[in-house]
């Protein structure tokens, strides 16, 4: 059986509820039944089923481009109460665009040697646009699901998918 890893980008309350700070809007809202979806099929087939969760300090510098966010143990920073909490998922804290800027992301991944990488969430155009471009630098075969994937900006979005697939080889679903 092949080896496979979800990767949930940035589903936290201050990016997909609607009183969150960056709240990504209802195309946000509008992915979360193909994310529980996935989750619980990875899940159930036992593969690797990873939470990456933006969690800043009080005065990170990305607070100078964007409004304060996702402060680690905040309400904001939380996953939304709407996915399932997985027991065997892992938890990887972030502070910037990409899962793998400051993580144990490559050494999970390394450890776990998933024939493909499927990445779903929050912003298409910001995080997970950034870990597609970082996953293909390190040659995993990755999955977007397009059901699965949001953005602030519909024209960003599409662009991300667009690059994603063309630019960095990603198979978009």
């Amino acid at each position: 059986m092949a080896r496979n890893t979800l990767l949930v980008i940035d589903m936290l309350n201050d990016f997909v509820d609607p009183r969150g700070a960056l709240y990504c809007g209802e195309a946000a809202r509008a992915i979360i039944p193909a994310v529980e979806q996935l989750m619980e099929a990875f899940a159930k087939d036992g593969h690797l089923v990873v939470m990456v969760q933006d969690a800043h300090a009080q005065n990170d510098p990305e607070f100078r481009m964007f409004p304060r966010h996702a402060v680690r143990g905040t309400w904001g920073a939380a996953v939304i109460p709407e996915l399932p909490l997985l027991p065997q998922a892992i938890t990887v804290p972030k502070t910037r665009y990409s899962a793998f800027f400051g993580t144990d992301l490559e050494r999970i991944l390394k450890e776990y040697t998933p024939e493909e990488v499927w990445v779903v969430g929050v912003c298409t155009s910001i995080c997970v646009m950034d870990t597609v471009g970082d996953l293909r630098n390190r040659d995993y075969a990755v999955v977007v699901p397009s059901q699965a994937v949001a953005d602030f900006d519909p024209e960003f979005h599409a662009f991300a998918l667009k690059r994603m697939e063309r630019v960095y080889g990603a198979s978009v679903r």
